[in-house]
């Protein structure tokens, strides 16, 4: 076990004269570092912390590494690190990451914001890195760019990451999966013409489709995405063969609210603020929201291919901390959250009116017909560290959606694919470094809203289970 504060180790009163060196109230210290690990750090120390002659240094070291401090450190260097010091250390010492600036292409969503608010607020340069956000026209073009190396990482879809390490859409690629960005905070829109009709929800979009015969089309944004199966499940619920029973096309989230405006769509799911956007411009109507499908639902990740992870293991890790930290700041209160929506408004993100953003980021909805509420479900980043974590059994569903739908041909063996790509090993070292904390179980439990339980357990029945499939 490792030392924690206010335990058995003695203890100096602030009101006597410093005679050791005591460890700091509150802190917990991890496994002990031994060998080169534990000369390496107190190297870092002793050579850089300390060096008596003026030497450039980072801010953090400036606010945060006072002798003192790092004198308790190194202390207590023998059983664990200070998490205070931890960044720091990565920073400059021997775990340097070994590419110091990354390009992180993202797509105008919403939930883009944990990796523009990082570069932003300048949290990756605390952790030895500069992001440089670079803003995408097409999911395929984020996925072409990731495995051509354009891209160091991306805002992405979770199923897109494992399409493209199975080869489903696309040259196949090794992939890994860092972090989760965000859970729910999508939705499914319905044209105000179909409202118009009655059609403003699954049962009643059924009804219309039987009675009236025409190519109905509802787009989604990338084959084997989140938004194209949050679009089947939902269809899938009323009766409605997502390839039979309608046309389903694959549009960019942007361009989403212009297409239906000129009525080339019926529907379409995709993240906000594009959602909110139709109801504002008074094009479309919600008729579920995504968390109303599956509450806490994982949805984008920080993607990047294995053979970057390997090759940059501390920059891996550098970046998902300095985006775990930016998560935990958006979702430390309301006033970082209007920030952050007046940030990635811009015409460099989003480009949209903030209000387009604010409304539904707090949780404040309206359909579009009348009806308002607060949804305490609303899209998170963090919340306590629950939304980050990349469980494997997260990634698992969407492959079982996969073969549900014909994208899949055989069941694959839905547990070696998640564990190859979830590098819950990474997410390990950045959480200790942000101190977030980190589940015991690498699987979750989640009921959906047609009443079926996925666990992770046994995918292949899972994935058999539905009625209505390809």
């Amino acid at each position: 076990m490792g030392l924690q504060a206010g335990g058995t180790q003695r203890r100096v009163s602030p009101t006597e004269p410093d005679k050791g060196v005591p460890i700091p109230q509150g802190l917990v210290f991890e496994q002990p570092l031994r060998g080169a690990d534990a000369f390496s750090f107190l190297h870092f120390l002793f050579v850089v912390c300390l060096q008596p002659e003026p030497r450039p240094m980072t801010d953090l070291l400036k606010t945060r590494l006072s002798r003192r401090r790092v004198l308790q450190a190194a202390a207590i260097g023998a059983v664990g690190i200070d998490p205070a010091l931890r960044a720091a250390v990565w920073a400059q010492g021997s775990d340097k990451p070994e590419k110091e600036e990354v390009k992180i292409g993202f797509i105008p969503l919403t939930d883009c914001a944990s990796v523009v608010m990082a570069s932003v607020l300048g949290i990756d340069k605390k952790y030895g890195v500069k992001i440089v956000p670079s803003k995408e026209a097409s999911w395929a073009g984020v996925r072409d760019k990731l495995a051509n190396g354009e891209l160091d990482f991306a805002h992405v879809l979770y199923g897109l990451v494992y399409g493209m390490h199975l080869g489903l859409s696309g040259p196949k690629k090794d992939m890994a999966v860092l972090m989760t960005l965000n859970n729910n905070g999508q939705a499914i829109t319905l044209s105000k013409k179909l409202a118009d009709k009655g059609a403003v929800d699954a049962a009643s979009l059924a009804k219309l489709i039987a009675s009236e015969k025409r190519e109905y089309t509802f787009a989604q944004t990338f084959p084997t995405g989140t938004h194209a199966m949050w679009l089947y499940y939902w269809l899938a619920s009323a009766g409605i063969d997502p390839f039979k029973d309608v046309k389903n096309i694959t549009v960019p989230p942007p361009q989403m609210v212009a297409n239906m405006r000129v009525g080339n769509m019926d529907g379409y799911c995709v993240g906000e603020p594009w959602g909110q956007r139709a109801i504002m411009d008074g094009i479309g109507i919600t008729a579920i929201t995504t968390q109303d499908i599956w509450k806490d639902h994982p949805e984008k990740v920080l993607g990047t291919t294995a053979e970057f992870a390997k090759k940059y293991p501390n920059t891996a890790r550098a970046v998902t901390a300095a985006i775990l930290e930016a998560s935990k700041w958006i979702d430390a209160g309301l006033q970082n959250k209007n920030k952050m929506a007046e940030t990635i408004a811009d015409k460099s993100y989003v480009n949209t009116s903030v209000d387009a953003i604010n409304q539904r980021i707090l949780g404040r909805y309206t359909n579009g017909l009348g009806k308002s509420w607060d949804d305490p479900n609303h899209m998170k980043f963090y919340n306590g560290g629950a939304v980050t974590f990349p469980y494997l059994s997260d990634g698992m569903w969407f492959l079982t959606q996969h073969k549900r739908w014909g994208l899949l041909k055989e069941h694959p063996d839905y547990l070696k694919v998640a564990t190859e790509i979830n590098r819950i090993d990474i997410y390990k070292q950045a959480a200790a470094a942000t101190q977030t904390p980190v589940p015991k179980e690498v699987m979750r439990t989640s009921k959906l809203f047609d009443g079926s339980v996925w666990d992770g357990k046994d995918p292949k029945k899972y994935a058999e289970s539905f009625k209505l499939h390809a």
